[in-house]
């Protein structure tokens, strides 16, 4: 019984221990999460007002015959077109390297009718010059004088022109840093009126990157001006405002 007796005891001493040090870890682990608790999530917005560097803009023309024999005298009048649209770009400034001439398509449509005879023909051909600019406003002023071309009886589709912003690299580091910075006055101001003050970040998420036309809700490319925006979701440690 005295050995039996000595076993109990020592047996409780180890449980008290077991029971001691388990406290601690459930203490520190209560202590760790009411830390984490303690923290602001707030997003810091960033916008800035660019203009595209990029415009691609392409002009199509077409001539239209009714035999195959106008075929040869056809070829001739695409190539006056093509080359009178590229005299005017290069008047106003435009380089062989910016303006990219096509090939010229051939096709031949057949119109029949219900016993299959043929009672029309088409025979057609279509050109398309490309041109791509970093002299976006040039592009813009530059569509009204094509568009003459047109007036004087030239069947030529004059695309609108798509705009592109590309160096969104050169400004991605400070618009992150300003969003960081707005996220931290809205955790200021939450931390003011908590009592509370801002510690180190916690976590920190960035969002992406949308440019947008000017006025618009959607990422597309039909205006010069553009907005790049950004929002980055941060979560800040708060600490005690004493």
């Amino acid at each position: 019984m005295k050995y039996s007796q000595y076993g109990l005891i020592i047996l409780g001493a180890f449980l008290a221990i077991g029971l001691a040090v388990s406290g601690y870890f459930v203490g520190q682990t209560m202590y760790n999460a009411k830390v984490a608790i303690n923290t602001a999530f707030v997003k810091g917005l960033a916008e800035r007002r660019v203009e595209a560097d990029t415009a691609n803009w392409l002009l199509r023309y077409t001539i239209m015959g009714k035999n195959k024999s106008e075929l040869a005298n056809m070829y001739k009048e695409a190539e006056k077109i093509k080359n009178k649209i590229i005299e005017i770009l290069k008047k106003d400034g435009f380089t062989d390297k910016e303006i990219k001439p096509g090939v010229i398509h051939y096709s031949h449509k057949e119109y029949r009718d219900r016993q299959q005879n043929i009672v029309d023909q088409k025979y057609i051909l279509v050109g398309d010059i490309n041109i791509e600019s970093n002299n976006v406003r040039l592009v813009e002023n530059e569509r009204t004088k094509i568009n003459s071309l047109i007036a004087e009886g030239y069947d030529i589709t004059n695309y609108a022109p798509t705009y592109l912003f590309t160096k969104l690299n050169e400004i991605k580091p400070e618009m992150l840093k300003e969003a960081t910075k707005n996220a931290r006055l809205a955790a200021n101001e939450f931390a003011k009126n908590a009592g509370v003050k801002v510690g180190r970040i916690r976590n920190a998420r960035q969002g992406g990157f949308s440019i947008r036309d000017i006025g618009s809700e959607y990422e597309d490319t039909e205006k010069i001006d553009k907005m790049v925006r950004v929002v980055t979701s941060i979560e800040f440690y708060l600490t005690d405002g004493k």
